[in-house]
């Protein structure tokens, strides 16, 4: 479901997809600070069957499937929110690393998996 507040008008699968780039951004050596501002995300995470791991979080497979989308990410580029090649690289905009998805509690998994 999407944020109460979604200025951006993100479709579910375009929330989903830079929840996960945020997280990936806040892993240590997954990502790296450019000096424009952006974080360019140098590391994807590896799918372990149905879900893989982002630093301390579990992830379903299937809320992932917009990492890999080409529409997705020049959707996400079109509203500001990364600046991208595909498939060759990813940066998250500050407006883009620090937009509230609403969805990191529901996406992100955290257990002692």
């Amino acid at each position: 479901m999407p944020p109460k507040n979604n200025p951006a008008k993100l479709n579910p699968l375009q929330l989903r997809t830079l929840t996960l780039l945020q997280a990936i951004a806040r892993i240590p050596g997954a990502a790296s600070q450019m000096p424009s501002g952006d974080v360019a995300i140098t590391q994807f995470p590896h799918a372990h069957g149905d879900h893989f791991h982002l630093g301390d979080a579990t992830v379903s497979g299937s809320d992932a499937t917009g990492l890999e989308n080409q529409a997705v990410w020049n959707a996400l580029t079109r509203k500001g929110m990364v600046k991208a090649e595909w498939p060759h690289q990813i940066a998250l905009t500050p407006e883009g690393l620090n937009y509230d998805t609403g969805l990191a509690d529901q996406i992100l998994q955290r257990s002692g998996h």
